[in-house]
């Protein structure tokens, strides 16, 4: 939050909460014609955080890594190139029926090594003259400020949204706003950059490859900023353009001492955590989509405009495919389940009860003697219905 703000003022006498202290390093990156971003690259200093339990760390929008001061080293960042910037670029070659052909434009900073110009003949790697970033590097002329202003607007609306009913202050609010709703903003944040962004920010490197760019648009960080304002003054929070600046402004400043010993024993603590992957039941799956078409129905009978409806009931059906796909594919294998586990109990029951021996008495005897049943108590079976379990399971330094 900005720094005048009151909730920033009382974060330090907020017990067990430093939400300042919290930091990240985003790496991001695209291509010139503005149609390929790079999916980021995040540094935080703990693996397995609180917030992240159970998460699936590949479904992320980002790649998950981890550095006690959360910094960018030069394994890391070898690493990153092999595994993550080179597939990457192979794939958008071939589908845009390219030749894997690419050139890599990187600053000076520490942990970019020279060794990568011989990591891959395909990738030839440029480091551009030292202090220059803030007048040449593609990213930095705009790409990630932007990215960041979307940052700041999207965290003011879910403010809002989270505040709006009463049941939550914006302290709370804020004292909730954890590194998993901050990776979720990072990557909608990333995906309002828009294409003549990436490709306009060129122009100061190679201008013969700008498209016509003349600044700019009705999304550009101005008019960002202008908007965070806004929705900070709905938050009742006395803030101007200039405070917005300082905090798109803020995120270089490095860790002291006393913040890197904060951080040590918040990655303590959350180590300390068992990892469990979330999961969720058939029964909890059919109770949400319940409560989807009950909200479809309650936007149908109050919109007028049966378009409108019809746009967004389309919309959400396409969003929720994937779980829609999971649910039939767990219904039907649980039946299967169920079909087996009877003809299982069925030939145990039959092979378990001797046939009847008649008698070779020509005096009926006095006492009838019953046929013996099977003694073996029925257990429920693992593949049970009511027991199926379902998981999903979907595959700058710049600091926030």
């Amino acid at each position: 939050m900005p720094n005048r703000t009151y909730i920033a003022k009382k974060e330090k006498s907020m017990p067990g909460h430093k939400a300042s202290k919290e930091r990240l390093t985003l790496l991001l990156g695209g291509n010139c014609a503005g149609d390929f971003k790079l999916k980021p690259l995040l540094v935080y200093h703990s693996e397995n955080p609180r917030a992240m339990k159970g998460i699936l760390k590949a479904s992320l929008p980002v790649y998950w890594k981890i550095n006690a001061k959360a910094w960018v080293t030069w394994a890391m960042f070898i690493e990153w190139f092999s595994s993550c910037f080179v597939p990457e670029v192979e794939r958008y070659c071939a589908q845009k029926n390219l030749p894997f052909k690419a050139l890599l434009i990187l600053d000076n900073a520490p942990g970019h090594s020279a060794s990568l110009r011989e990591l891959n003949p395909n990738v030839k790697v440029v480091f551009m003259p030292s202090n220059t970033t803030s007048l040449i590097q593609p990213m930095d002329q705009g790409v990630i400020r932007s990215f960041k202003a979307y940052y700041l607007r999207r965290t003011f609306k879910q403010a809002i949204r989270a505040t709006e009913k009463g049941d939550k202050s914006l302290k709370e609010f804020w004292k909730g706003f954890n590194i998993y709703s901050a990776v979720k903003n990072i990557g909608e944040s990333w995906a309002e950059v828009t294409q003549s962004n990436m490709n306009g920010v060129w122009k100061s490197v190679c201008p013969s490859l700008v498209n016509n760019f003349k600044g700019f648009d009705s999304d550009s960080v101005e008019e960002t900023k202008s908007n965070c304002v806004k929705l900070g003054n709905e938050l009742s929070l006395d803030i101007e353009e200039s405070d917005i600046n300082e905090v798109l402004d803020s995120h270089d400043s490095e860790l002291n001492a006393e913040d890197l010993m904060e951080l040590g024993k918040q990655t303590e603590a959350d180590e300390n955590d068992d990892v469990v992957l979330r999961q969720f039941t058939i029964k909890n799956m059919a109770s949400a989509f319940q409560a989807l078409e009950k909200a479809m129905v309650f936007f149908e009978e109050q919109d007028p405009n049966a378009e409108c409806f019809a746009r967004v009931h389309r919309a959400m059906e396409d969003a929720v495919t994937c779980y829609r796909e999971i649910y039939d594919e767990k219904r039907y294998a649980a039946k299967q389940s169920s079909i087996l586990h009877f003809f299982k109990q069925a030939s145990h029951s039959s092979t378990s009860s001797p046939a009847s021996t008649p008698s070779t008495s020509s005096t009926p005897s006095r006492l009838s003697t019953p046929s013996r049943a099977s003694t073996s108590s029925r257990c429920s079976s693992p593949d049970s219905p009511d027991e199926e379990l379902l998981t999903s399971t979907s595959p700058q330094k710049q600091n926030e």
